[in-house]
Formats: C-alpha cells, sequence, structure tokens
C-alpha cells in the first residue's frame, strides 16, 4: 500500500508489570502514554501480555480474569481520542469463545485492530499452549497509514509468520516481547532478529519487557535494526526506559533511528539479574525487607551483597547462627562483611536448642554412631529460627544454596534449605566464586550497594565448608568443584551420557556417582525454594525430572 505518511515516532516503553495487578498496569500505561505525548509521538508500544503480565500461567483461564483485562484495555482506548498518540498494547483476549495471546491497536478511542500470537511456545519455561490458542497467520496493521506487521515473539523465532507478513505488504515489522533472560539470550535474540531482517528485507523493532517474575528475569535490552541489518536503537538492560523510535521513509525504504546504549557484559548481566529478580520478587510480594543466614562461608556473602544492591542495607537483616564447630576465621569473616555492607548484623548461638534436640532424641538414638542427623540438626535449628525471626517481623528469609549444592543434594531440607527465594540457585559454585570477585571491583547500575570489597577476599580464598564437625570441608564428601561443576553442566545442561562424560577425561565411577546423587536429590529440590533462571537449564522450571527413577547410564 502506498502510505499516507512519511515519518512515524513509536515510543518503545519496556516496562516493568506486576502480574495480576491488572489497574496498576494499566496505570502505568496512562503514566507511560503521558510520555510518548510529550515525545511527539505516533504511537505508544507496550509489551507482550503487558496488561496481565506475563507469563500468566493458568491465572488466565480464569473468565473473571479475562474480563477485566479486556476492560481495562477498552478503557485505555479512550486515551487515544483526537490527536494523542495511538497506543500498541499486549494482552490476553477472548474471540468466539477462544482464548488468545493478543496484541491490540488503540486509536481513535477504540479498539481498532487485533492480531493473535501464531507460534505458541511449548518448551522450557513456556506452556502456552497449554492456555491459549494459536492465532491465525497475520497481515500487516495500519498504524497511522502505514502498513506495520506486528509478530508476537515466538512469531519470530521461525520464519513462516514474518514471511506472511512480508507478503501481505508490511513495510517493517514490530515485535513485543515477554523474553525471559539466561547468560546466553542477548547474542541468540540478536540472530534470531538479523535471520527475519535477512529474510524479509524488513527492519525489525524487538520491543522486550523487564522485571522478575517468580524464577524468571526479563532484561528489557530492547533494539531496533534497519532493513541492512545495521544497529538503530537499544535500550539498557534490567532497567524501566522509554524512548522515541524515529521510523522515516528515504528512497522508498524505511530508516530507523534512536539512542543506542551499551550492552552489558556476561558479569554484569548475571549479577544484574539476580538482583532485580530478588529486588521485585520482595518488592512485588511486599515483604519489608529480608533476613538471611550469614556463616562466613562464600554463599550466604554473595547473597547478602546481592540482596543489598537490590533492596538496600537498611531493608537486610544478617543473622550469623554459630555452633560449637564455628571458626573464629568464620566469626571474624561474617562480621568483616557484615560490615562492609552496612546491614544490621546479630549472633544467635545455637547450642541449646541443638544440645536440646539431641537430648530429647538421646534415648531414641541409644546405641547409634553420630552421624548426618546430627550434623543436619544444626542446620534445622538455623533454619527454624531464622523462620522464627521472619514470621516476627515480617522479612523473607533468602536460602543461599547454590546450583552445585542442589544438584548432588548437598542441602539439609527444613534447614539450610528454608526461604522464600534463592538468588543463587542457578549459579554453579565456580560461578559464585568468580561473580563474588568481580562485585568487588564493580557496581552494575541500579545497585543500591557500597563500592570497593564487599565480600572479604578471606571469604572467597579459604576452602569451604558447611562447619557440621570438626575440620570439615565440602571435599571430605563432593570432589573439587571445578570437576564437580563441569561434570554438572554436563549432566544438566548438555544431557550428555556418561561415556561421553568420561571422555572430557572424568573418573568413569565419580560421573556414576554424581549421576546417582543427582537423580537421588530431585525431592529436595521439587521443595526448594523459587530462584532466579541464568542458565538454559535451571532446576524446576526448564529441566523437570521424576522423583521416582531408576535410570541410571551404565554399560
Amino acid at each position: 500500500m502506498i502510505p499516507l505518511t512519511d515519518k512515524l515516532v513509536f515510543s518503545l516503553a519496556q516496562l516493568n508489570p506486576i502480574l495480576g495487578d491488572l489497574s496498576g498496569n494499566a496505570d502505568k500505561a496512562r503514566a507511560a502514554h503521558r510520555v510518548a505525548t510529550e515525545q511527539g509521538a505516533d504511537c505508544l508500544v507496550l509489551s507482550e501480555l503487558f496488561i496481565s503480565g506475563y507469563p500468566p500461567e493458568d491465572l488466565v483461564l480464569k473468565p473473571a480474569f479475562q474480563e477485566a483485562c479486556r476492560a481495562q484495555v477498552e478503557g485505555l482506548a479512550v486515551l487515544t481520542q483526537g490527536d494523542a498518540p495511538a497506543i500498541l498494547i499486549g494482552t490476553p483476549w477472548v474471540e468466539d469463545g477462544k482464548l488468545y495471546n493478543a496484541v491490540c491497536l488503540l486509536d481513535d478511542g477504540v479498539v481498532k485492530a487485533v492480531r493473535f500470537k501464531v507460534d505458541l511456545p511449548n518448551y522450557g519455561v513456556f506452556d502456552e499452549k497449554r492456555v491459549f490458542e494459536a492465532g491465525p497467520l497475520p497481515g500487516p496493521i495500519n498504524i497511522r497509514g502505514v502498513a506495520v506487521g506486528v509478530p508476537i515473539c515466538e512469531d519470530i523465532w521461525d520464519s513462516e509468520v514474518c514471511e506472511c507478513l512480508m507478503e501481505t505488504g508490511a513495510e517493517f515489522l514490530l515485535v513485543p516481547n515477554g523474553s525471559p533472560f539466561n547468560l546466553d539470550k542477548w547474542e541468540i535474540r540478536q540472530q534470531v532478529a538479523l535471520q527475519r531482517v535477512v529474510e524479509t528485507q524488513l527492519p525489525l523493532i524487538y520491543l522486550n519487557q523487564v522485571g522478575g517474575q517468580d524464577e524468571l528475569v526479563f532484561d528489557g535490552a530492547s533494539f531496533a535494526l534497519n532493513g541492512d541489518c545495521s544497529l538503530a536503537m537499544q535500550l539498557p538492560g534490567f532497567v524501566e526506559d522509554q524512548r522515541p523510535l524515529t521510523v522515516r521513509r528515504l528512497n522508498d525504504k524505511w530508516q530507523l533511528s534512536g539512542d543506542i546504549e551499551p550492552v552489558m557484559d556476561r558479569d554484569a548481566g548475571a549479577w544484574s539479574a539476580c538482583v532485580l529478580g530478588l529486588r521485585d520478587y520482595v518488592n512485588k510480594n511486599r515483604f519489608p525487607g529480608v533476613v538471611l543466614g550469614l556463616s562466613g562461608g562464600i554463599d550466604s556473602a554473595i547473597c547478602a551483597a546481592m540482596a543489598v544492591d537490590a533492596l538496600g542495607a537498611e531493608r537486610v537483616h544478617c543473622v550469623m547462627l554459630p555452633y560449637r564447630y564455628t571458626s573464629d576465621e568464620s566469626l571474624k569473616d561474617a562480621a568483616d562483611c557484615a560490615t562492609a555492607l552496612g546491614v544490621r548484623y546479630d549472633i544467635v548461638d545455637i547450642a541449646e536448642p541443638v544440645d536440646g534436640f539431641a537430648n530429647a532424641l538421646s534415648g531414641l538414638f541409644d546405641g547409634t554412631e553420630q552421624g548426618v542427623t546430627e550434623e543436619n540438626l544444626q542446620s534445622r535449628s538455623r533454619g527454624v529460627i531464622l523462620m522464627a525471626i521472619s514470621n516476627k517481623f515480617g522479612n523473607m528469609v533468602v536460602t543461599t544454596g547454590n546450583k552445585s549444592e542442589m544438584s548432588v543434594g548437598y542441602a539439609t531440607l527444613y534447614g539450610d534449605m528454608n526461604g522464600g527465594f534463592n538468588p543463587i540457585k542457578d549459579l554453579y559454585k565456580m560461578h559464585v566464586y568468580h561473580l563474588s570477585a568481580w562485585r568487588n571491583s564493580h557496581v552494575p547500575a541500579g545497585s543500591m550497594g557500597p563500592r570497593g570489597e564487599v565480600i572479604p577476599a578471606n571469604i572467597i580464598a579459604k576452602a569451604p565448608t558447611a562447619e557440621l564437625r570438626e575440620n570439615q570441608t565440602d571435599q571430605d564428601s563432593l570432589p573439587e568443584y571445578p570437576v564437580l561443576d563441569d561434570i554438572l553442566e554436563c549432566l544438566v545442561e548438555k544431557e550428555m551420557g556418561v561415556e561421553d562424560i568420561v571422555a572430557r577425561g572424568h573418573d568413569k565411577a565419580l560421573v556414576h556417582r554424581i549421576e546417582h546423587l543427582l537423580y537421588i536429590a530431585e525431592y529436595k529440590r521439587r521443595q526448594s525454594a523459587p530462584g532466579v533462571k541464568l542458565s538454559a537449564k535451571n532446576f524446576g522450571r526448564d529441566r523437570r525430572y521424576p522423583i521416582t527413577n531408576g535410570f541410571r547410564d551404565r554399560d
């Protein structure tokens, strides 16, 4: 079609909706519309399922929820009367008795056009075929006289939808997304977008939401590509932002131009995801702050640092819970870490409750040897105390187990696994060490914590230990962490067979042992707190294994 205009200005708003807070999300849209008006925009663009929040899971199946989403969208349409900017907004939408993942164009005071998502993802963290109907192949939407293709998120991960839009007259592609972060996602998204641009020769605008939703973190990092694949806009990661993007017809081709912000490196992205995930889980669930056990070890130290970066020192309460096996070194390291972070720090000795449990069980346990059961009494006493502090003052308990430990069950149910959220659940132990050292020399944008060394060097340098018995180290029960982590990455992320892992130089008996531990710890992971997804296969959302499982990879 021949356009009625040679220039459009889109206001791209990568915002942080709260799932289910329909009126709050609508208010965010209204505020963004005011900004779009100030920017001189023709159209405000919001992300996938913005009005409901993403992913809505089975909540979206409630008819009352569907009706309330539609009412909010129709209420927003009145903002677009007269010369006001149009609004492109994602929402659940019922049409002819079927529920769709939709995007609505609001203009001239009405819902002017609706398009439905075609390719419903049904892998990893996605389960959209469970709740939505797939839409038909779409044609473009007329936005202020220009034919704009609006594929929704997964619709650009294959070529069919974009090719259909090109063939039916779309002049560029505008893609609302709810794309969760993982450590490789930035490059993958860019490559997918470039493929669609090369195939269609159309510019592409990619708008992503930002914020934490349970285990998922959405990083924003929205961008735009010209038809020659050059970068026309790049928004920052992990923060709300709203910028104008100018789309101008020059020599029968559309040229895009906007601000280009630097993209975070891998370490900054990992840290920022953990911080944003924790911040939004605490704030969106209305906790006043957090409390955690600060043991003098690296896992609790990095979680304390992430909590301060997320919430500020005044909302973080650290508690040292010593017993007879707690070393003077650990006491000093924990105190030094708390001082560096500026948090409230208390010491609650657990000797009385541990000894009380031991005494209560002494008759029943008479004649047995001391071992893991008695060690777990220490961990469970700590868990009870932290939960009591949480109950009394309202702060959520942060649990601090890393992915290496959670993989092999090196954690105590109803003890150190107690808590509401775990920011490092998807970080292997060696990555915990790496990020701890990194944070001591970096402060990512948006962090509320101090500069400088926030995790004492001795915590990073010393041998890891649970200190549940005399002279204990983690390597009494586990291989060295570089070895363990490599085996686990092969088993979990890469689904490699035992023989292939052995071919990397690992001992076969050790690989068999780690595989066995991984399987038998599934029941613990099913009861663990949610935590930030960072990898391509986190526990719970991506990797779903049965608890009862007799399979082992043997010759």
